[in-house]
Protein backbone atom coordinates (compact mmCIF):
# COMPACT_ATOMS: atom_id res chain seq x y z
CA UNK A 1 0.00 0.00 0.00
CA UNK A 2 0.97 3.26 -0.95
CA UNK A 3 0.46 6.65 0.93
CA UNK A 4 0.47 10.28 -0.99
CA UNK A 5 0.20 13.37 0.75
CA UNK A 6 0.41 16.54 -1.75
CA UNK A 7 0.62 19.76 -0.70
CA UNK A 8 1.03 23.66 -2.12
CA UNK A 9 -1.35 24.89 -4.57
CA UNK A 10 -3.43 27.94 -3.97
CA UNK A 11 -4.73 30.69 -5.93
CA UNK A 12 -2.64 33.07 -8.60
CA UNK A 13 -2.74 35.59 -10.93
CA UNK A 14 -2.57 34.44 -14.57
CA UNK A 15 1.40 34.85 -14.79
CA UNK A 16 2.34 33.38 -11.62
CA UNK A 17 4.11 30.81 -9.99
CA UNK A 18 3.17 27.69 -8.03
CA UNK A 19 4.56 24.75 -6.54
CA UNK A 20 3.45 21.47 -6.33
CA UNK A 21 4.77 19.07 -3.46
CA UNK A 22 3.63 15.03 -3.38
CA UNK A 23 5.19 12.89 -1.05
CA UNK A 24 4.59 8.88 -1.48
CA UNK A 25 5.38 6.26 1.22
CA UNK A 26 5.18 2.99 1.03
CA UNK A 27 6.78 -0.47 -0.27
CA UNK A 28 7.01 0.54 -3.97
CA UNK A 29 10.44 0.92 -6.50
CA UNK A 30 7.67 3.05 -9.15
CA UNK A 31 7.80 6.25 -11.11
CA UNK A 32 4.94 9.21 -9.60
CA UNK A 33 3.44 12.06 -11.90
CA UNK A 34 1.24 14.87 -11.40
CA UNK A 35 -2.36 14.66 -13.02
CA UNK A 36 -4.91 17.50 -13.40
CA UNK A 37 -8.91 17.91 -14.05
CA UNK A 38 -10.12 20.77 -14.74
CA UNK A 39 -13.91 21.87 -14.23
CA UNK A 40 -16.37 20.12 -16.50
CA UNK A 41 -13.48 17.84 -18.04
CA UNK A 42 -11.51 14.48 -18.12
CA UNK A 43 -8.54 14.34 -16.23
CA UNK A 44 -5.57 14.26 -17.65
CA UNK A 45 -1.52 13.58 -17.00
CA UNK A 46 0.87 16.98 -16.93
CA UNK A 47 3.82 15.39 -16.10
CA UNK A 48 5.73 11.85 -14.86
CA UNK A 49 8.92 11.01 -13.41
CA UNK A 50 10.26 7.16 -13.98
CA UNK A 51 12.42 5.59 -10.79
CA UNK A 52 15.72 6.52 -13.14
CA UNK A 53 14.71 10.66 -13.00
CA UNK A 54 13.55 10.32 -16.32
CA UNK A 55 10.74 12.97 -17.28
CA UNK A 56 7.69 13.56 -19.52
CA UNK A 57 5.46 16.57 -19.71
CA UNK A 58 2.34 17.13 -21.80
CA UNK A 59 2.71 19.36 -24.52
CA UNK A 60 0.57 22.33 -22.73
CA UNK A 61 3.00 22.76 -19.53
CA UNK A 62 6.18 22.16 -21.74
CA UNK A 63 8.61 24.99 -20.79
CA UNK A 64 6.49 26.13 -17.95
CA UNK A 65 5.85 23.40 -15.35
CA UNK A 66 9.26 21.77 -14.27
CA UNK A 67 9.90 18.72 -11.71
CA UNK A 68 11.96 20.73 -9.44
CA UNK A 69 12.79 18.17 -6.67
CA UNK A 70 12.84 13.67 -6.95
CA UNK A 71 14.21 12.42 -4.21
CA UNK A 72 14.05 8.92 -1.63
CA UNK A 73 14.90 8.36 1.47
CA UNK A 74 14.44 4.87 3.37
CA UNK A 75 11.60 4.40 6.24
CA UNK A 76 10.69 1.41 8.33
CA UNK A 77 7.70 0.02 5.79
CA UNK A 78 9.69 0.75 2.26
CA UNK A 79 10.79 4.11 0.74
CA UNK A 80 9.34 7.89 0.85
CA UNK A 81 9.65 9.34 -2.54
CA UNK A 82 8.85 13.46 -2.58
CA UNK A 83 8.44 14.91 -6.03
CA UNK A 84 8.09 18.55 -6.47
CA UNK A 85 6.62 20.29 -9.27
CA UNK A 86 7.34 24.16 -10.31
CA UNK A 87 4.19 25.81 -11.95
CA UNK A 88 5.69 29.16 -13.35
CA UNK A 89 3.99 31.54 -16.11
CA UNK A 90 0.69 29.59 -15.09
CA UNK A 91 -2.35 30.12 -17.68
CA UNK A 92 -6.35 30.89 -16.35
CA UNK A 93 -6.50 27.32 -17.84
CA UNK A 94 -3.84 25.52 -15.91
CA UNK A 95 -6.74 26.01 -13.12
CA UNK A 96 -8.14 22.71 -11.99
CA UNK A 97 -7.05 20.10 -9.44
CA UNK A 98 -4.00 18.20 -9.32
CA UNK A 99 -3.71 14.97 -8.46
CA UNK A 100 -0.38 12.66 -7.59
CA UNK A 101 -0.49 9.40 -8.62
CA UNK A 102 1.81 6.72 -7.55
CA UNK A 103 3.00 3.41 -9.54
CA UNK A 104 2.24 2.53 -13.01
CA UNK A 105 -0.06 0.16 -14.22
CA UNK A 106 0.62 -0.97 -18.04
CA UNK A 107 -1.18 -2.92 -20.44
CA UNK A 108 0.60 -5.61 -22.19
CA UNK A 109 2.24 -3.87 -24.69
CA UNK A 110 3.99 -1.92 -22.09
CA UNK A 111 1.72 1.17 -22.92
CA UNK A 112 0.90 3.43 -19.92
CA UNK A 113 -2.33 2.85 -18.99
CA UNK A 114 -3.21 4.79 -15.20
CA UNK A 115 -1.39 4.83 -12.11
CA UNK A 116 -2.73 2.57 -9.03
CA UNK A 117 -2.27 5.09 -5.73
CA UNK A 118 -3.32 8.42 -5.50
CA UNK A 119 -3.57 11.30 -3.58
CA UNK A 120 -6.75 13.52 -2.80
CA UNK A 121 -6.41 16.22 -4.73
CA UNK A 122 -5.31 20.02 -4.10
CA UNK A 123 -6.70 22.98 -5.80
CA UNK A 124 -5.00 25.35 -8.54
CA UNK A 125 -7.17 28.39 -9.28
CA UNK A 126 -5.44 31.03 -11.68
CA UNK A 127 -7.22 34.20 -12.00
CA UNK A 128 -7.25 37.31 -15.17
Amino acid sequence: QVEIVESGGGSVQAGGSLSLSCVASGSMSCGLAWYRQAPGKERELVSRISTDGATNNAASVKGRFTISRFTMSRISRGVKRTLVMRLDDLKIDDTGVYFCAACEERDSSGTLMTYLYWGQGIQVSVAS
